[in-house]
């Protein structure tokens, strides 16, 4: 019986490889599978038969395999493990004593085992040790380590942040995601343990991917403060975990299907340095007061008539609706500001307010955008409809303004919203200026009665500055539809996909670098720029760091935007797009550049031979010549995806020791456009989706489909690694080591902890003690990594997914924690959770230093 079962499965897998080997061949693809189907259905057959020739026929598929895995991959374990694991099992299963018995030879009686099962074993012991080798190598890493002279490199230089504090996103405005704490080293960090854990209780919303917890605190004046996916937000005690007060905006009622992401990455916090000591008079407000101002801020937002539900991002006979959003008051004369509100945090929410809050109660801070402590960003806005625009990053804190930007649901309609960043007044919330990309002199505050250009292009990641040289440096996307640029407008053209730094006190531009020429492939610069001092060939360099989607790292000039390492405009492809789409020639390409390899179809991968195969022919489908092929009618492979190799986690640089840590990932998308008429007819959305009108295009000719390369089996269809951290000189921009990150221990159906480097989002924090913190992948870990060299020396394992980045402060207690919010993310598939967990090093530990 049991001969019988293994040659009918031997038969099916051979007949589907050499069906499906067939079809390959057909579209240009290997003959292998056909090749190894033979001996398949022969060694079947054979079997069928109860012939010992059999053994020697499923020898030969041992041996025809492994030749072809070499040939194609090499000693690499998981890009073997299709092309072996299945084949291997099988041919186990055939060594079986009940199946050799049931065999017949003249020259063997039943039960012993003949030269044919011998040689079959012999085969198979070859195989092992291919597979021993293949286990023990590491194909796809670098060793390294940075030199030692680097990494006892003295104290970073001073910053405007407490030693102990994180007091902005990236710690400071400089985005360097940087600590000088030292208490946790590379010899003690192995000690940390958890302290205490604190659940935020914001329901995560049960209807849209993109609700997550993925909040960065900031610990400022011996208080910890985090937002949550609804706005709210929580002031906690840094050493305790005890929750000190909590703000609830209260957000609006959004309509169906248009706040399709709800989270907050962070808050901002002002010392209130910029507001005069005489103002700071009035008292506490009392509860009933306080209950007030949340009312008031409330109805700034709230819409004049119902009629506004008919969102106008898909109806284009309606570009302005008659009853807008009240634009509430956006002036004041700041002549008594609270007692406790001179320190004060902002938040930006998801109906699209910037409110002002004491950062001691939590109450709303009147004379900030009028009475009610708000500024509606609605005002000035175009094509006004509820969901459309919102901010999930926090503003930045810039002398005496917040700049602000904010995310558009892209790929929803023509008529959407601007992508305009705004500058206001951090005592007063007035309007200082405007920057409109697609207007991009026009930077003076915009009139009464006037509005923004629709659809420019948006920067939703968080910006950086520079006191000493006035800059605020913007990272931008491209105005929707991401895929489809016929028709962009010169400025739109210039100013899309690009790093671009903007005069502090009147918004306007200084100097602009495109990341990407005409973006068809979401690669929006999704990720603040980190600054830094470089010491290149003796010479001290102002620089900024950019990290891309598309896996390039800009070093440039931050006072002049001129690349500090080259740049190359290199070649990419000009066929397979739509006509008239005017293509960009050449792409900049870095010195840095995590880029991924060109997808071949030996890369392909899955958990047998029959589903690598089936993604071997879906990409030999696909429109593919390499990266920055465009979308087409015929589908295209974009690898990387708009997930991207660097997202809005972006990288952490080390201003003492010169360095950049990062963790790059690498998941292929596909992008097929689909023609569509001119109307509110759906062509790409279906019932029940996710995101009922997502890639719709409204006015456009093309809708889009965008999703992950994934297999039948649902895993993606290249090869692992998937994910990596990675560390470089920035001096030189030369990689000092790659390391494969993280395990499928919670992608797979079985938890096992196979290393095989996973995606995942959220950023990594680096220390002067020399261990960098992450905990964005797709296994629910935090992990701490020598900064010299990338091992991975600590890990804890977390309730959720850790989609955020971590900070690192110093208690009122004397020891240095790490803060980890583990909060998950339904992009990623990761469980969500509401967890914000602190550790630190044992009491006793900390004492003795």
């Amino acid at each position: 019986m049991i001969r019988v079962i293994l040659a009918i499965l031997i038969l099916i897998l051979g007949v589907a490889l050499a069906i499906g080997g067939i079809w390959l061949i057909s579209l240009g693809g290997s003959w292998g599978y056909v090749i190894l189907a033979i001996p398949l259905i022969i060694s079947a057959i054979l079997l069928l038969r109860r012939q010992r020739s059999a053994l020697v026929a499923y020898a030969i598929v041992i041996i025809i395999s492994l030749i072809w895995a070499l040939w194609e991959v090499g000693f690499d374990w998981w890009a073997m493990a299709p092309r072996e694991g299945l084949i291997v099992l099988l041919g186990i299963i055939m060594l079986l004593p009940p199946v050799v018995r049931s065999l017949e030879s003249k020259r063997a009686g039943p039960g012993q085992y003949s030269i044919e099962s011998k040689g079959l074993m012999g085969v198979m012991v070859v195989g092992v040790v291919i597979a021993i080798i293949s286990f023990v190598s590491k194909p796809h890493e670098i060793d390294g380590d940075l030199a030692a002279e680097r990494m006892a490199s003295g104290p970073a230089p001073a910053d405007d942040v407490k030693p102990g504090e994180w007091a902005a996103y990236g710690r400071t405005s400089a985005g360097q995601r940087y600590s000088p704490l030292d208490q946790i080293n590379t010899d003690n960090v192995g000690k940390l343990e958890k302290v205490w854990e604190y659940h935020a209780g914001d329901d995560i919303h049960p209807d849209l991917p993109g609700s997550a917890l993925e909040s960065t605190p900031l610990i400022v004046n011996d208080t910890m403060y985090v937002c949550t996916p609804k706005s709210e937000v929580i002031a906690l005690d840094p050493v305790t975990g005890d929750e000190r007060w909590r703000f609830d905006p209260k957000l609006l009622d959004l309509p169906s299907g248009l706040a399709s992401y709800t989270t907050c990455r962070g808050v901002s916090y002002d010392d209130g340095s910029n507001i005069p000591v005489s103002a700071a008079s009035a008292p506490l407000a009392s509860a009933d007061e306080a209950e007030a101002l949340l009312e008031a801020s409330r109805a700034s937002a709230t819409q004049k008539a119902a009629g506004v539900a008919q969102n106008i991002l898909v109806d284009r006979a309606k570009p302005n609706d008659p009853n807008p959003i009240v634009p509430g008051n956006i002036t004041s004369d700041n002549a008594s500001i609270r007692q406790d509100c001179r320190q004060r945090v902002f938040i930006t929410t998801r109906d699209a307010r910037l409110i002002a809050l004491s950062a001691e109660t939590g109450v709303i801070c009147p004379g900030f955008g009028g009475d009610d402590g708000t500024v509606n960003l609605w005002q000035g806005m175009p094509n006004i409809s509820p969901g459309a625009y919102y901010s999930t990053s926090p503003g930045l804190i810039a002398d005496d303004v917040i700049v602000v930007g904010g995310a558009i649901n892209d790929n929803v309609s023509t008529t959407l919203p601007s992508g305009v960043v705004r500058a206001f007044d951090l005592a007063t919330g007035d309007l200082v200026w405007n920057f409109d990309a697609a207007n991009p002199t026009a930077t003076a505050p915009i009139k009464e009665g006037e509005t923004y250009t629709e659809n420019a292009p948006n920067s939703w990641s968080v910006s950086s500055y520079d006191a000493d040289l006035g800059l605020v440096y913007v990272p931008f996307g491209v105005g929707s539809p991401d895929q489809y640029g016929i028709g962009r407008s010169e400025a739109e053209e210039e100013y899309s996909t690009s790093i671009t730094a903007l005069d502090v006190a009147t918004g306007e531009p200084r100097w602009t670098f495109q990341t990407v020429h005409h973006d068809l492939w979401d690669y929006d610069v999704p990720a603040q720029p980190s600054l830094i001092d470089l010491t290149i060939e003796g010479k001290k360099v102002p620089a900024l760091v950019q990290p891309t989607k598309q896996g390039e790292v800009f070093v440039l000039n931050r006072a002049t935007g001129d690349p500090v390492l080259p740049v190359e405009e290199v070649a990419v492809p000009q066929s397979g797009g739509i006509e008239g789409e005017p293509l960009s020639p050449t792409q900049p390409v870095s010195k840095i550049s995590f880029a991924p390899k060109e997808v071949t179809g030996a890369q392909m991968w899955g958990m047998t031979p029959v589903d690598q195969m089936l993604c071997r022919i879906d990409l030999a489908k696909l429109n593919y010549e390499g990266r920055f092929t465009p979308p087409s009618l015929n589908g295209t492979l974009t690898h990387p995806g708009s997930f991207g190799v660097l997202n809005w986690g972006a990288v952490a640089v080390d201003p003492a020791r010169q360095m950049l840590f990062s963790m790059p990932v690498y998941l292929g998308f596909t992008a097929q456009l689909v023609e569509r008429p001119d109307s509110l007819e759906k062509v790409v959305s279906r019932p029940g989706d996710d995101v009922p009108i997502g890639n719709e295009n409204f006015g456009a000719p093309y809708g889009s489909i965008v999703k992950p390369f994934m297999s039948r089996v649902g895993l993606p269809c290249q090869q692992p690694p998937w994910g990596y951290v990675q560390g470089v000189d920035l001096t030189n921009g030369e990689t000092v080591y790659r390391r494969v990150n993280g395990t499928v221990r919670d992608m797979a159906p079985v938890p096992l902890p196979f290393k095989t480097g996973v995606p995942g989002i959220g950023g990594p924090i680096v220390t002067a003690g020399g261990v960098a913190f992450l905990s964005g992948t797709v296994d629910y870990y935090v992990r701490g990594y020598d900064l010299a060299n990338g091992n991975e020396i600590w890990r804890a394992r977390l309730p959720a997914g850790g989609q955020s980045t971590p900070a690192t402060y110093l208690g009122r207690d004397g020891r240095q924690y790490l803060v980890v919010v583990a909060g998950g993310h339904r992009y990623t598939g990761t469980k969500t959770g509401d967890s914000v967990i602190a550790y630190a090093l044992p009491e006793s530990a900390t004492a003795t230093q």
